[in-house]
């Protein structure tokens, strides 16, 4: 939609992974070099893990790009609860052979087959499974498995495993010692730094023809990384809605009031989580992307209160919970902590009434336009007639 507008050749921002837009950010040249390398040696399983939108999926289609297809059988699995069996089918299916009405031992015997005959060719299989860390510890043992195939001193298959932080947890199990044993390159990928930020969104913008429409202000590119803490795809989400916000506007420029407008929208709508919700929500041993910020109290001041909350009982509450925060602060030594919970809760509760002012103001207006519609509809019926 906004395209167009923009002068651009196609979509900047599109959400699902492209490797023709890979940008090679410190952390993702590291990543790369960690992925070559354990190419190189031929066997076992490169694990690569991020938080969600981190770019894992890209970078491994980046490398991929860049293999002699001569020499290179790719496959890809996408794993969604398997079982080991099921990883097995999935296996196969995913490098194009048939299984239908096949038994394990059968199918077996038939990835052998293909692997070790494309080993005989010259050439090595890799398999690379997204989404790991909703594998089982069974699904993950069979592909274990599958890397005992060997005919020479050169594996036939190697394997890359990615998957959100929560695998580094699953692969610490007792029961994958054998696995741990076979991996020979691992990473954890992390968000993009400030600067980068920048580089990673007019790099993207560069590829579909940008030429400075819109101009995109400095501050709007320091409000973009607070708002998504340096993660490539909140990064497409918000920049993608950034630049419908500037198409309907007909603005061909971007400041941070935009940034922060349209972050807003996504946080009530989407529930678009910001840096400090992201580090809370991700793993226990990575660094967040970037230090916690306190909450924001939402404003109210433009808003109404919903028609079921009296001002005067809303006064009335408030100023009762005001007075028993006075009097808890000065009998017990945890009340400023329990004042600024209370004070959250009602920050909260303030927003959802204004979420819930707003529906019903938008229902009372959709109301109206039916009517209109119907007695417009009714008229011309009328006058059909005559």
């Amino acid at each position: 939609m906004y395209e167009k507008f923009y002068g651009l050749a196609a979509s900047p921002f599109q959400l699902s992974p492209d490797h023709r837009f890979f940008f090679e950010s410190s952390v993702h040249r590291t990543a790369l070099a960690h992925l070559t390398y354990g190419l190189s040696q031929g066997e076992g399983f490169i694990i690569i893990t991020g938080e969600v939108g981190a770019g894992k999926t890209t970078l491994v289609g980046h490398l991929f790009e860049t293999l002699d297809k001569q020499r290179f059988v790719a496959a890809r699995v996408v794993s969604t609860q398997l079982q080991a069996d099921d990883m097995l089918r999935m296996v196969a299916a995913a490098f194009g052979l048939p299984i239908a009405e096949t038994n394990k031992a059968a199918l077996l015997r038939l990835v052998e087959s293909f692997l070790l005959s494309n080993q005989q060719q010259g050439k090595r299989c890799l398999l690379v499974v997204d989404e790991a860390q909703n594998l089982s510890i069974a699904a993950l043992e069979e592909l274990r498995m599958l890397s005992n195939f060997q005919a020479g001193a050169q594996a036939p298959l190697q394997s890359f495993l990615l998957g959100q932080p929560q695998f580094r947890s699953l692969l610490a199990s007792p029961d994958l010692d054998q696995l741990r044993q076979r991996v020979i390159a691992s990473y954890h990928l992390g968000p993009l730094a400030p600067a980068e930020t920048r580089a990673y969104i007019e790099h993207r913008l560069r590829a579909v023809g940008w030429r400075q429409d819109p101009v995109i202000a400095d501050e709007a590119f320091a409000a973009i990384y607070a708002a998504t803490g340096g993660v490539p795809r909140r990064i497409n989400t918000l920049c993608s809605r950034i630049l419908l916000l500037g198409f309907l506007e007909e603005s061909h420029r971007i400041d941070r009031f935009h940034v922060e407008r349209v972050a807003d929208e996504l946080r009530r709508e989407l529930e678009f989580k910001g840096p400090a919700r992201a580090a809370a929500d991700g793993e226990n041993d990575a660094p967040p992307a970037v230090a916690p910020s306190a909450p924001r109290k939402p404003s109210l001041e433009t808003t109404d209160a919903p028609a079921t909350v009296p001002p005067s009982v809303a006064q009335a509450s408030t100023s009762q919970a005001r007075g028993d925060q006075s009097e808890a602060a000065a009998t017990d030594p945890a009340a400023p902590a329990q004042s600024e919970d209370v004070a959250e809760i009602r920050g909260r509760l303030e927003t959802l009434e204004a979420i819930v002012a707003a529906q019903a103001r938008a229902l009372d207006q959709h109301e109206r336009l039916l009517r209109q519609a119907l007695t417009a509809a009714t008229t011309l019926l009328d006058l059909g007639r005559d």
